[in-house]
């Protein structure tokens, strides 16, 4: 992960939408077991996944596992609260007081000792970046937490927390969580490059395809049950159903098709090809899906530069 000791799986698993909304305490204890059985060592979840119930799933069932705490990561995130619209003040945010009683939290919904990543979901204008650095400082040194992390951080302010880490002799960022797919590329490919070069970030990228639109499954319409048909999911069916990236979507499949795989498949293993990403996170909610999405460790590697080409001319 970035410059550090700490090695993720190349894919992990997150719990994002998912937990609770589609899927129970039965079906996560099924995904888990099948990510952890095939090498995934990294499970991602945050405050604000649904309320928290997502973090209370996955903790009951690393509870009933028992694996070895060793043998897997765990993490977490907070900005944006538990409660929605009813947050009070101190409850959403990066102060130290949010920060802290998010930590403490979550540490609770998960029954764990330690986290071994906690993110900053957000920045926060409102919070000086000194005062976030001091206060994960402070968290690394009590072993709550191992590493700490931002999510969605612009560069500068990335490397203005990476800077004061320096200056004060403070511990700095390890890990950018950004959303990184076919479609979501300018962070990732150019944003970003002084960060891997200055900072040694290592990144856990989201959405690797692009909220299910690159499985082909929205090619026409919204089928029942997913992502897009949940309530109060209308801002992202608006960013995701657009008739352009649906045309682009069709013609990946065919790329995909001439390398003896699925399109859903040849996204994630086009996302790790990128040395900048050290762990794509896979939000299968069937276990026919995740065995699916895990064939990309074996595709990346067939992504010759022809091929790469050929996506790049498509996507244009």
């Amino acid at each position: 992960m970035g410059t550090t000791g700490l090695q993720l799986s190349l894919l992990s698993y997150g719990s994002w939408v998912t937990f609770s909304r589609q899927v129970d305490d039965n079906a996560a204890d099924k995904l888990m077991s099948l990510a952890y059985d095939n090498g995934i060592n990294f499970f991602d979840n945050a405050e604000g996944y649904e309320g928290g119930k997502s973090e209370l799933i996955m903790g009951r069932v690393l509870r009933k596992k028992g694996w070895d705490r060793g043998s897997y990561c765990l993490s977490s995130k907070a900005f944006f609260g538990i409660f929605g619209k009813y947050n009070r003040p101190n409850q959403t945010g990066l102060s130290r007081k949010h920060l802290t009683d998010a930590c403490h939290a979550a540490l609770q919904r998960l029954q764990t000792s330690y986290l071994d990543i906690f993110y900053c979901h957000r920045h926060d204008p409102e919070t000086s970046v000194e005062e976030v650095v001091r206060t994960m400082n402070i968290l690394i040194q009590q072993g709550k937490i191992l590493y700490w992390a931002t999510s969605e951080w612009d560069a500068g302010h990335i490397l203005d927390a990476t800077n004061i880490a320096r200056t004060f002799n403070l511990i700095g960022p390890a890990v950018e969580q950004p959303q990184y797919n076919l479609f979501e590329r300018e962070t990732m490919e150019r944003d970003y490059l002084p960060v891997f070069e200055d900072a040694g970030i290592g990144t856990t990228i989201w959405s690797p395809l692009a909220s299910g639109l690159l499985t082909g499954k929205y090619n026409k319409g919204i089928p029942e049950g997913s992502r897009l048909s949940l309530e109060n999911y209308a801002w992202l069916k608006d960013k995701i159903m657009q008739q352009d990236k649906i045309e682009k979507v069709k013609k990946l499949d065919k790329v995909a098709k001439d390398l003896g795989t699925s399109l859903a498949t040849l996204s994630i293993a086009w996302c790790i090809r990128n040395p900048n990403v050290t762990s794509a996170i896979l939000g299968a909610t069937k276990e026919s899906q995740l065995v699916e999405n895990l064939k990309a460790i074996d595709i990346h590697s067939r992504l010759t530069p022809d091929v790469m080409n050929e996506i790049d001319a498509i996507m244009a």
